[in-house]
């Protein structure tokens, strides 16, 4: 009796390892076609999902038009594991590139600074726990500071040096 339940655990264990096997073989043939597609740049890269994140990823390093609508792209399709991934390398893009403009040109650098700012914002509206984001949007709060301008604070009672002198007759001069 011991020996045959010996026997059906080791089947099961058998059975239950060759599962997870078929699944990771499964798995590994859909990574080696994504990867063939990557390397020949084949259209199939634009139908498969993460073939048109790696081309993204990859056309970010030499060529910001492109890598911004293929993030774009990404961004509205309907897989929202991707459309995260998608919208932190946009930041990213963002980012660098303001970096590479130099923060000393404003009027180019400011606008891609706002713009990495609200790609990390999406990115953190979707998952508040991704610190990658939240880092990235650190940094580029240092690089360009928001102004808080709150008109409804009160600073307390106006400084007296800054009074100034009424134009209304005083009326004390009337009395004696």
């Amino acid at each position: 009796m011991r020996r045959l339940q010996g026997h059906m655990l080791f089947g099961l264990a058998a059975a239950t390892v060759a599962l997870v096997t078929v699944g990771e073989v499964v798995h590994l043939q859909h990574v080696r076609q994504i990867n063939a597609a990557i390397t020949e740049w084949q259209d199939e890269v634009a139908l498969v999902p993460e073939g048109r994140l790696a081309r993204a990823v990859s056309l970010s390093k030499s060529d910001y038009d492109g890598a911004l609508a293929a993030y774009k792209a990404i961004i509205q399709a309907d897989r929202e594991d991707l459309r995260r991934i998608a919208l932190y390398d946009l930041g990213n893009l963002h980012l660098r590139q303001a970096l590479r403009v130099g923060l000393q040109d404003e009027s180019q650098s400011l606008p891609l600074l706002e713009l990495a700012k609200q790609s990390y914002r999406d990115v953190l509206r979707r998952d508040p726990n991704d610190w990658d984001a939240r880092y990235n949007l650190e940094r580029t709060l240092r690089l360009a500071p928001e102004d808080d301008e709150d008109n409804d604070v009160d600073n307390g009672p106006p400084d007296p040096r800054e009074h100034q002198r009424s134009t209304i007759a005083d009326p004390r001069m009337d009395l004696p």
